[in-house]
C-alpha cells in the first residue's frame, strides 16, 4: 500500500517543517522560535504520552501497543495541520510524514488514515536537524542505533516529498535558529 501514496500537493503553505531523529533539537529550536516571536507547534508524541499519564496509564501501557500510539499521535497531528490557515507563517515540530518513518521503524504497514493524510501533505521548506548526543527522559526510550535508523528514516521520507530540504548542522541552538532564519 506505500506506492503513490505521497502527492503533488494542491495547495500551497506557508508551514516550515523543523524534524528530524529523536534528540535533535527539533524542540528547544522551536521553543527559541516562539520566544522571539514566531507561531509555532508543539511535538504530539510528548503530548499524547502526557494525556495517556493524565488518564492513569504509565509510558511503558501506552507504548506497548505501537500501532495504537502511532494512530494517537497522527490522530493529533492531523488534528492540528487542518486548524491552521494555510498563509500562516508557522514552524511545525514534526509533520504527518514523520508518521510514516516511524511506521516504517516499526514495521506497520500504511494504514488508510495516514495514507490519506499524505495525500494532502503541503509545506514551504523542511529543516531536518542533524542528531545530538542522545539523551533519553520520560518520554524518549530510544537507543542511538534506533536514533540513527529514525534520523535516516525521517530523512528518506522528507526527501521524497516535493518540498524543498534544507539540513542543519550540529551548531548552537541559537546558532541554528540563525540557520534557518536565513535559509528560509
Amino acid at each position: 500500500m506505500e506506492t503513490n501514496i505521497i502527492n503533488t500537493p494542491q495547495r500551497k503553505t506557508n508551514w516550515y517543517v523543523i524534524t528530524g531523529g529523536p534528540s535533535s533539537g527539533k524542540t528547544t529550536t522551536v521553543n527559541i522560535l516562539k520566544e522571539i516571536g514566531y507561531i509555532t507547534t508543539f511535538e504530539h508524541a510528548r503530548h499524547y504520552l502526557d494525556t495517556q499519564r493524565l488518564k492513569g496509564r504509565t509510558i511503558e501501557e501506552t507504548r506497548k501497543n505501537q500501532r495504537e500510539f502511532q494512530l494517537g499521535v497522527l490522530d493529533m497531528q492531523i488534528e492540528q495541520e487542518n486548524e491552521i490557515a494555510a498563509n500562516v507563517q508557522v514552524f511545525l515540530d514534526r509533520a504527518i510524514p514523520d508518521a510514516l518513518a516511524y511506521y516504517r521503524f516499526l514495521n506497520l504497514s500504511v494504514d488508510e488514515k495516514l495514507a490519506k493524510a499524505l495525500q494532502m501533505v503541503s509545506y514551504k521548506k523542511i529543516f531536518i536537524l542533524d542528531p545530538l548526543p542522545l539523551k533519553n527522559d520520560y518520554a524518549r526510550s530510544e537507543d542511538e542505533q534506533a536514533q540513527k535508523k529514525i534520523h535516516e528514516l525521517i530523512t528518506e521520507v522528507y526527501e521524497s516529498l516535493p518540498f524543498p530540504v534544507v539540513h542543519v548542522p550540529v551548531l548552537s541552538a541559537e546558532e541554528r535558529v540563525d540557520f534557518i532564519l536565513k535559509n528560509l
